[in-house]
């Protein structure tokens, strides 16, 4: 996933995937602290994806305050 596949979506939509990769990186929690994680780099990949659909979630309400 990049930003600019991001800034195509509408806000819904990045919303509805903001809540996704939220439950996807709590079960990859939950799995590490049973010990049956197996793909750790996952956790990485996820918390980045997060902080990339904040971002263009914050960029369009920036935009859309202006």
């Amino acid at each position: 996933m990049n930003a600019n596949e991001l800034r195509d979506k509408t806000p819904d939509q990045l919303r509805e995937e903001l809540s996704a990769l939220k439950k996807e990186a709590f079960n990859l929690r939950f799995q590490q602290a049973t010990g049956q994680l197996e793909n750790t780099a996952r956790m990485r990949e996820v918390r980045r994806d997060v902080a990339r659909v904040a971002t263009v979630l914050n960029e369009k309400a920036q935009a859309a305050a202006e």
